[in-house]
């Protein structure tokens, strides 16, 4: 079961496996923005669906802890977004 991480210092979210970092989610904040630059699964573990879930709790934990609007930026977390619905007001709010 892999462990979801918000690494602040290094503006990432992480996916843990045991002791391996098998995802990470990349952002930039820009005042009231978040932006999501790029996400990365290792290859080892690509087609389990682990981006996907990476990218929902990444968007939670700014849902819930913040009020900063997103900004996808990563061709991924943008189609990400364009197929689920209920994240939507994210990209909007703040405004």
């Amino acid at each position: 079961m892999p462990v979801f991480r918000h690494e602040p210092a290094l503006s990432r979210y992480t996916l843990r496996i045991g002791e391996e970092t098998v995802g990470l989610a990349d952002y930039e904040t820009e005042g009231s923005r978040v932006l999501f630059t790029h996400v990365e699964i290792d290859p080892a573990h690509r087609g389990e669906g682990l981006a996907g879930t990476l990218v929902e709790q990444a968007l939670d934990d700014v849902r819930t802890r913040t009020e900063l609007t997103v900004v996808p930026v990563c061709p991924y977390v943008v189609t990400w977004i364009d197929n689920h619905a209920e994240y939507q007001d994210l990209l909007t709010r703040g405004r």
